[in-house]
């Protein structure tokens, strides 16, 4: 692929910002499902064993409130990575400041911190011009290995990269060339799923798919903008009211191309979104 990739760098003696997806799922304080942390192993192992110093940094969950912050520390993600990794992760409770600034200036070649969940910043969502640049001033060297918040302009990722030299870790080489075959060459059918909450993430990759597949099955949260634009009641569930007439448009789209748009037939009904609720099916 013609991206430049983290082992096109010069790593050694440097300090090389690492952008992760660790968005991993928690109960109760605990990981449940550490595949993400797992899947970013082969990058952040390249620049130790290169001798780099590793700066890495991650968003947990939405944070919208104070409160929030009490349960959405990436603490406990830089204790579980580093019983994989089988070396010390320095954790960091800090996303700016003196704090954070010492920790980084005292990482030797080959140690790794991690610092605080991104999303402590209000800015970080909005690409908040000078949080990224701050950020970026804390490294020499940029890789961003987090595919799945790739296609959102935060601080974390677009804000940084404008200032450093930036190249995509092992995860992101290995997604972006699994995607551009699919879509390049595809073997017939050609069926793509897609999920997530919102029809606007994913505007560009619908139109593209429409182009290219035979069907698309769509789930998540986004199928209730899809199934408003068919006229169906959706009461209180996740919906982009503003997105319903280009719901309507892709359909129409699709259908014009001989394009199935299959959505979920059933679903489960509750009163209030919570797990004590009582739940059937519809």
């Amino acid at each position: 692929m013609a991206k430049k990739i983290v082992n096109d760098l010069t790593v050694a003696g440097k300090k090389v910002l690492v952008r992760v997806d660790f968005n991993v799922p928690m109960k109760d304080g605990a990981i449940t499902d550490d595949n993400r942390i797992v899947a970013a192993i082969p990058t952040l192992k390249y620049l130790l064993d290169n001798g780099a110093k590793v700066i890495a940094f991650s968003h947990l969950g939405k944070v919208k409130t104070e409160e929030d912050k009490k349960t959405k520390s990436l603490k406990v993600v830089a204790e579980r990575l580093s019983a994989i990794l089988k070396r010390e992760v320095k954790f960091v409770a800090a996303t700016r400041g003196e704090q954070l600034e010492k920790a980084i200036a005292g990482l030797q070649d080959g140690e790794i911190l991690l610092f605080e969940n991104t999303r402590f910043e209000a800015g970080e969502t909005k690409n908040d011009a000078d949080l990224g640049a701050y950020w970026a001033s804390l490294g020499d060297l940029f890789v961003n290995d987090a595919f799945g918040t790739a296609h959102r302009e935060h601080a974390s990722n677009v804000g940084i990269a404008t200032h450093l030299e930036t190249a995509a870790g092992f995860l992101m080489e290995k997604e972006i060339a699994y995607i551009g075959g699919i879509v390049e060459a595809p073997e017939r059918p050609f069926v793509a799923i897609l999920g997530g909450a919102k029809v606007s993430d994913k505007i560009a990759v619908i139109e593209s798919l429409i182009e290219k597949a035979d069907k698309i099955l769509i789930g998540g949260g986004m199928m209730y903008t899809f199934l408003k634009a068919q006229g169906k009641a959706v009461g209180k569930s996740l919906l982009e009211e503003d997105k319903v007439d280009l719901a309507k448009a892709l359909l129409e789209k699709a259908k014009q191309r001989g394009v199935q748009i299959i959505l979920p037939i059933d679903v489960v009904l509750a009163k209030e979104f919570s797990n004590d609720a009582k739940s059937r099916m519809a």
